[in-house]
């Protein structure tokens, strides 16, 4: 946008947090009073000084509002931390009224609407960079609420498990779920999702379960339909058909064929059972998937390129929230993940968080990457 203040990002690494936040103030330079808003994002090791760092970079940087928090890594342009002491920062500049930080969002979501209820109705829909505490048992059900009663769509990811108090809306909170309202009338936005997993056969429906128990898919074994699946896919020559596999629980009214990923927790042979990571009911539709590199890296491209025709006047800046299965433990070493998004849209301002669980729309997904772009 010309003439218009930039987003800036900063990341970087160190034993101490106070060397790595150093170094990143520096790289952010001098911030006009423009520059209302920040998003911080810190590998575990700093956990324990969020406080501090939040006192740290509002002081210095003159950024008032600061949200984020923590997790096993961290992303930046062209940049993965894993399992290492770092952080990543990005600054926007954004009109006062563009935004609303919210947080204390534990037993249900009054404390995210409370006296944002005429901003919200006027910002129609918002966008909700939202943090979830893994900890807390309603973290399902309070996304799917916060999503409808605020009429948002929610972006963003778990935060870390580690502790009660890892995540940062103004001020160090955890517990449930933080974040800040994005108003569309501030700036333009995109969000796209791209999975981590290839379907390895046809959409199933559950003709008889209970609990998290898959007995009958299509009126037949649901065992004899997961192994013919997976003897299928190997017989064909499926690519990635040697990686892990998982259960997809289709999302019911989506256009895009989109699917929740689920860890599959056992097989009971003697009665042709198939355990998978989630609640099913009759009716529901299933399908079995595989992880590897190569399918995970068509996708994210595919992604890519809806989102760069959707972004033809330039990118201003982006937030990324990965999945900790993807990543190095997916792509490989060498921030290949990062990479590809920056091979593929250009270099552009951007920061992120390796998540225990992924947010879109109005759901937790898992093994996924969700991109917001600012336009």
């Amino acid at each position: 946008m010309s003439g218009a203040a930039q987003f800036r990002s900063a990341h970087a690494g160190g034993e101490r947090w106070q060397d790595a936040a150093g170094r990143i103030v520096v790289e952010l330079g001098t911030l006009t009073r423009e520059y209302r808003l920040g998003f911080v994002y810190v590998t575990e090791a700093y956990l324990p000084h969020l406080a501090e760092i939040e006192v740290f970079l509002r002081h210095t940087t003159g950024v008032a509002n600061w949200v984020g928090g923590a997790g096993l890594g961290v992303c930046g342009l062209r940049t993965e931390y894993f399992g290492q002491p770092a952080m990543s920062v990005l600054v926007m500049p954004i009109a006062e009224d563009g935004f609303r930080v919210f947080r204390d969002v534990l037993g249900g979501i009054g404390p995210a609407i409370r006296g944002n209820r005429d901003w919200l109705t006027a910002a129609d829909p918002a966008l909700a960079v939202t943090h979830a505490d893994p900890g807390n048992p309603r973290v399902q059900v309070l996304v799917g609420e916060l999503a409808e009663t605020a009429n948002a769509w929610l972006v963003g990811g778990l935060t870390t498990g580690q502790g009660p108090k890892g995540q940062i809306a103004g001020a160090v909170t955890g517990g449930g779920l933080s974040g800040v309202f994005l108003s569309p009338h501030a700036m333009p936005m995109a969000v796209a999702l791209t999975q981590g997993c290839s379907p390895i056969g046809p959409t199933h429906t559950v003709t008889r379960a209970q609990g998290n128990i898959l007995i009958e898919l299509d009126r037949q074994p649901a065992l004899q339909v997961f192994q013919g699946d997976v003897d299928d896919a190997v017989a064909g020559g499926i690519r990635g058909s040697g990686g892990p596999i998982f259960a997809a629980l289709a999302v019911a009214g989506s256009d895009t064929g989109d699917y929740l990923v689920r860890n599959l927790m056992g097989v009971d042979r003697q009665n042709g059972l198939v355990a998978i990571g989630d609640v099913v009911s009759e009716g529901d539709r299933v399908m079995f998937c595989r992880r590897d590199a190569g399918t995970a890296a068509d996708d994210l491209r595919r992604m890519l390129d809806r989102l760069r025709q959707r972004a033809s006047g330039g990118i201003r800046g982006g937030l990324y929230y990965t999945c900790v299965a993807r990543g190095p433990n997916q792509f490989g070493q060498d921030s290949r993940e990062m990479k590809i998004i920056a091979d593929e849209l250009g270099d552009f301002p951007i920061a992120g968080l390796f998540a225990n669980g992924e947010i879109n729309h109005n759901r937790l997904y898992g093994y996924t990457g969700v991109l917001t772009l600012f336009l």
